[in-house]
């Protein structure tokens, strides 16, 4: 399998770059950025794992040699959120970078599984597919925005409220929605942990608006050095194994992801009814198999309160989705 990370000397890409260096299913590691690249590669070539690591800088077709044979693209090229910036405010520089990443994938590497971190996550893919498109290359079971990190968030935060740490790695909860903000759904009525009654509705709240909001929480902790980059990493990391893992064979691998409703018409049709809107992307848990999206479940039963959740967050979805959509459509100035 090889793998490719797409700005692989930032704050995200070196600490996901050493991850799947360290995955045993990546036998081949390709590293591009604007800037450090073959350096991150031969730091990490050092270290004791079958993968080769090479690193490409833009100059001589490093984009093009870097995708060559690529199985797998990960994609956290962009620049992090500052205080006071929401994902959306990173829109007019990152869509940019997305665009032109996603044109070299669809002239160098069109079979390629995409999977997008590069904020905002609800604009960024919907970029990606219209670039394919463009170049006639679109496969939606290819295609994934990784939202890898609210379910994370919500592993860890519950385990906290449930007074038991231990239990953030055992605990799933779906999220569905989108990426960013109210987007956001935790289902956590869905827990594999129950939430005892005895915890107050204010401390539901609480945790709900800090699994959606998350990120700025770091933003602001890091006073302007950054954004969520290892904690990111991290998830990115575990999505990109369960990818790798169904490629390989492997069943029954079910992961919440950002995609086009198209890639299973059937599943995705159940779902927009569900959501009682015609929504083109939706963040869901996604059965993974060989070619890449294999089934897309629905929302299952959920409470009230989620409902509202759901109804609050696609209108903003909608809006996030054709500004990606438009600005491929739009001329380049």
């Amino acid at each position: 399998m090889k793998a490719v990370v797409l700005g692989a000397a930032g704050g995200i890409g070196q600490p996901l770059s050493l991850l799947l260096k360290s995955n045993p299913l990546v036998t081949e590691l390709g590293l591009y950025d604007i800037v450090n690249a073959p350096g991150v590669a031969v730091d990490l070539s050092h270290i004791a794992t079958p993968a080769k690591v090479e690193g490409y800088l833009p100059a001589d077709d490093g984009l093009k040699k870097v995708l060559t044979g690529a199985d797998v693209v990960v994609i956290p090229a962009g620049i992090p959120r500052k205080p006071g910036m929401t994902r959306d405010d990173l829109f007019k520089i990152n869509a940019g970078i997305v665009r032109d990443l996603a044109t070299g994938i669809a002239t160098t590497a069109p079979k390629a599984f995409v999977l997008v971190i590069s904020n905002p996550v609800n604009s960024t893919v919907p970029i990606v597919a219209e670039v394919f498109k463009k170049h006639g290359v679109f496969d939606p079971k290819r295609l994934f925005g990784v939202c890898t990190l609210d379910v994370v968030r919500a592993s860890t935060f519950v385990s906290e409220i449930l007074g038991d740490r231990s239990l953030a790695t055992s605990i799933k909860i779906p999220v569905v929605g989108g990426h960013s903000g109210v987007t956001i759904v935790p289902l956590l009525s869905q827990s594999t942990h129950p939430i005892p009654s005895s915890i107050s509705s204010s401390t539901i709240d609480t945790v709900i608006n800090r699994i959606q909001f998350g990120g700025d929480e770091i933003v602001k902790a890091k006073d302007g050095a950054g954004s969520a980059t290892l904690s990111m990493a991290f998830a990115g990391a575990e999505f990109v194994g369960k990818v790798l893992r169904a490629k390989g064979g492997e069943k029954g691998i079910v992961a919440p992801t950002f995609v086009n409703l198209i890639a299973d018409a059937e599943g995705g049709a159940k779902l927009k009814a569900e959501l009682g809107a015609e929504v083109e992307y939706f963040s869901a848990p996604v059965e993974l198999g060989v070619e890449g999206v294999y089934k897309i479940n629905g929302l299952g039963t959920i409470s009230d309160s989620e409902k509202k959740l759901i109804q609050v967050a696609v209108p903003e979805l909608i809006t996030n989705i054709e500004k990606g959509v438009s600005f491929v459509g739009a001329p380049k100035l």
